[in-house]
Formats: structure tokens, sequence, C-alpha cells
């Protein structure tokens, strides 16, 4: 990439050798060290440690121990990965994590369950513009239950504030279901200043953390949350269609109902008996036989990262996300682009999106022309996710010089505007 002078390259240079978490990027497993890869919210790098542990669990636990590996290490994985994810990353205590399912799943276990304990209450309410996955299980329940679903358009470099709920949020209201980080913007909600008034009113939150998880702190127990939701194959690096974990306040697991009652949620599972009896712990939300595999590979990659630690982290990807709102300011305000993330750090994930016109050829661009890779949201987003484990500050660098570059000499009009890519 060739210099700008007015930010030199040198200056991402000088940043990555001082960087803490440089060596990090070595426990990854990167083929091509000239792709930038900055779509690691969307899909984390495969860690070396992954690689190993896919040998270990397939060769040696089920080829060679069999099912002797289910007594041996298979049988608590959704709970000792789960109780791993709470202590390294969620802030929680032991009991109320495990991992299973999907997000999608567990939205709807953990939505159903909290509606049922809100009898009397007819009314749920959600982001206008929160993930559509959320919305559509939300939905869903709301259409099957007969009950109102609120969906409020919050300001989207705001997200769901404390004030915009309280104006919302009533003695009607059985649950506020939000995004910790904004999928669109990365504007990130106080947890704690949520929680507060929705329990005021006497509702119940369940939170999906998605955006955040293994990217900003959470402390879901010292902010008094009811239930949260996420995924680990973001920033959290378990792989493609990796399991997700649901959290259960262990001051209301006893008084929740499991909508889907099954075997790996009984209290006395090899009893085969008669009648459901719930496991007094999140263990209740598990339904049916783990994905071993899959589990596994979230251990190996959370592992990885809580080695680095979860604020040299967030450390880390604050000073990534402001080098890139500085490399904006500096080249692609000029040129038209608008900032489509929160300027302070402190209320900003782990992404940026710049908004243009052109989004979607600017991002076809960036791919087929530079060996970038961000990814498009609708309708005029570019959105670029800063992994800290493994993003440099020479990718962001050359990132941002490339979008300089195509939208100077207009490279995008090369690329058909109707296709239909995923990324």
């Amino acid at each position: 990439m060739p210099n700008n002078p007015l930010i030199p390259r040198s200056e991402a240079e000088r940043r990555d050798t001082t960087d803490p978490l440089a060596a990090l990027r070595s426990e990854f497993v990167i083929p091509d060290d000239s792709l930038i890869y900055l779509d690691g919210n969307s899909l984390g790098r495969l860690s070396k440690a992954s690689l190993a542990r896919v040998e270990e669990v397939v060769a040696g636990e089920w080829g060679n121990r069999l099912i002797r590996s289910w007594n041996e290490r298979w049988q608590t994985l959704p709970q000792v990965v789960g109780d791993f994810l709470g202590e390294q990353f969620l802030g929680a205590a032991p009991g109320q994590v495990v991992v299973s399912d999907s997000t999608s799943v567990n939205l709807y276990k953990l939505a159903s369950a909290a509606l049922d304990a809100r009898p009397g209450r007819n009314v749920i309410i959600s982001d206008l513009h929160n993930f559509p996955t959320d919305r559509y299980v939300l939905e869903g329940l709301a259409a099957a239950r007969g009950l109102e679903l609120k969906l409020v358009e919050f300001d989207e470099l705001l997200g769901p504030t404390a004030d915009q709920l309280r104006a919302v949020v009533d003695e009607r209201t059985a649950l506020v279901s939000p995004s910790q980080v904004d999928y669109r913007s990365a504007a990130l909600a106080d947890l704690g200043a949520v929680n507060q008034v929705v329990h005021e009113a006497g509702a119940l939150v369940l939170w999906d953390l998605c955006h955040s998880v293994g990217a900003v702190p959470i402390e879901l127990d010292a902010t008094g949350t009811d239930l949260a939701v996420g995924c680990t194959y973001k920033y959290l690096n378990g792989g493609p269609g990796s399991p997700a974990f649901l959290y259960v306040s262990q001051s209301l697991i006893e008084g929740l109902r499991q909508p889907i009652w099954g075997w790996y949620g009984q209290r006395d599972q090899f009893a085969m008996g008669q009648g459901y009896d719930p496991v007094p712990s999140a263990t209740r939300f598990l339904v049916g036989t783990p994905q071993v595999v899959g589990v596994s590979l979230v251990d190996a990659g959370a592992h990885v990262l809580a080695a680095a630690g979860i604020k040299p982290l967030r450390d880390k990807g604050v000073a990534l996300t402001e080098f890139a709102i500085e490399l904006f300011d500096a080249w692609l305000a000029p040129l038209g682009f608008t900032l489509g993330s929160p300027r302070d750090a402190a209320v900003r994930g782990n992404h940026v999106s710049v908004r243009h016109q052109e989004a979607y050829r600017i991002c076809r661009a960036l791919i087929e022309r530079y060996d970038v890779i961000p990814d498009f949201r609708i309708p005029d987003r570019v959105r670029l996710g800063m992994a800290p484990a493994t993003t440099r500050f020479v990718d962001v660098w050359d990132a941002f010089d490339a979008m300089r570059r195509i939208v100077e000499a207009r490279e995008y009009e090369a690329v058909d505007p109707t296709r239909t890519d995923v990324t």
C-alpha cells in the first residue's frame, strides 16, 4: 500500500511495535498474512488451539475412548465451558451459564420462560432495528400468545438508553429484550441502567450479547441482569455455527419454566423415570445431547482469549477503533462518508461503521481489488470489525487507505450493484 502523508503508514507500524497483544496473533491460523480481515465480528479466526482440540476430541476421545468419553469429559461440557465463559467474560458465578443450541433457540427458551413468569402482562419491548433473529423470535412468541410486541426506534448511535426505556416501559410490560452492542453502529448500552429501569416496572430483561462477548467487559451478576444469550463464533473464535450460550440469574432459576423439556435438563437424567424434574441451575435450560465437538471448540477458542485477558483485549479494541476514526476524519469524511458509530469509545463496541451511498460497491471493491474483507449492512454501511486478538494497526491503515482510493478514483463503478453477496 502506498503511503499517505497525512497519517503515514509508519505510524500504524509504530503502534504495532508497541502493542502488548501483538504476539497473540501468532496463536491463530493465518495462511495469508497479506489478507486484511476486518470481519471478526461476524466470524472470528481459527485458533491453533482449536485445530489441536479437534484432533484430541475426534481422534482421541471419540476414536480411542468411544462412549467412555461421555463419563470422562463430555457429559458436563456445556456446564464446564459455560462456567468458564461466565468467569472470564460474563461476570457470572458458576451454575448460571451453559453452552448449547443456537442464539435463536436460546432466545426463544429464555423469552418464553420470562413471559410465563410474568402472567397478566401482555407487552414485549425490543428495538425496531434489533438483529433480525431477535425480532423474529419475539414476533413469533407474541403471535402465538396473543401479546403485543412493541418495537421502539432507538437512536442508532445511542442504543437503548434508560431514559428512552423509561418512557415506554410500564405495568403491562412483561419482557424487554435489547442488544448490548448494536450490530450496525456498535453503540454500547449500559446494562445496569437499563436493568434498573425495567425492574422498577416489574418486568424482566433478556440481553443479546452477540456483538459484545469477548470484546467488552461484561458484568452480568453485578449489574442485576436477569437473562442473556450470545453466540461464540464472533469474538470468542468458536468456529462457524458453534454453539451459543445462555445465562440465567441464580435468583430466577427456580421460578423459570424451561419451555422445551428435554432429558439433559432433568435432575436424575439416567433414572429414565416418569415426570420432568428440572435441575436447580441453568442446566435446566439444556435440552438434548450436547454438540461435543462444537462445545469443545468454544472452549479452545475462549481459553486463548482468556489467557490474554478481557481488559487488555478491550484496551486494544478501543485503540484500534480510535485509530480507525482518526483515519476516517482525515481521509473519508472529506469524500462524503459519514461516521455510523459513536465517537466516544466508552459507548462503542469493537467495530466501526462508515456510511456512503455506494457502500455496497465499495465493500465489494475492497474484497475483490484489495484483499480487504469487511462486510456490508443495509442500506449504506461498510462495517469494519476489529478483533483485538488478530487485527493489526497496519490492517486498519491499509483498509482505510484502500477505501479512500476506491472513492477518489471511483473504482466502485466497476462493481455490479445488483449482486447479492453475503459480505
